[in-house]
């Protein structure tokens, strides 16, 4: 593994990491709130947007480029860093669970927050293992 390759699969990893924990003190808000009358939920939307990055990264250098010579021009996808892409907090105003305009599943969020949980063990040890991995080849 190229060392930038293991510095990128850190870095990754660590805004996975950071977006892991807001979604679980987010979903802890949303369950602390279930019973609130016209409370809404909010949702951490990161992965689409870290994979929308990846993607553009992967084809840059293939895509057909559109020039512009104009700001209101429609312009063509475009390279997008990994490392500007920030967990964002989404506020669902659509939907409703209960009749006081509260949309805070309880059950679902329970389920939510222990996923995260999991989720967050197992990326802490994918980071161990690269480390480990680097421990390894130094020796």
């Amino acid at each position: 593994m190229k060392l930038s390759q293991f510095s990128k699969t850190i870095d990754i990893l660590h805004r996975a990491l950071d977006a892991s924990s807001l979604r679980y003190t987010i979903s802890s808000n949303n369950l602390a709130n279930a019973e609130v009358p016209n409370f809404k939920r909010t949702d951490v939307n990161f992965e689409s947007q870290l994979k929308r990055a990846l993607d553009t990264e992967k084809y840059a250098s293939q895509a057909f480029q559109m020039k512009t010579t104009n700001d209101r021009h429609i312009k063509s996808e475009t390279y997008i860093d990994y490392r500007t892409v920030e967990p964002r907090r989404v506020i669902d105003y659509t939907s409703t669970v209960k009749a006081n305009g509260n949309n805070v599943d309880a059950e679902e969020e329970a389920m939510l927050i222990l996923k995260t949980q999991m989720q967050y063990q197992l990326m802490t040890q994918l980071v161990s293992f690269q480390f480990s991995q680097v421990k390894s080849v130094l020796k």
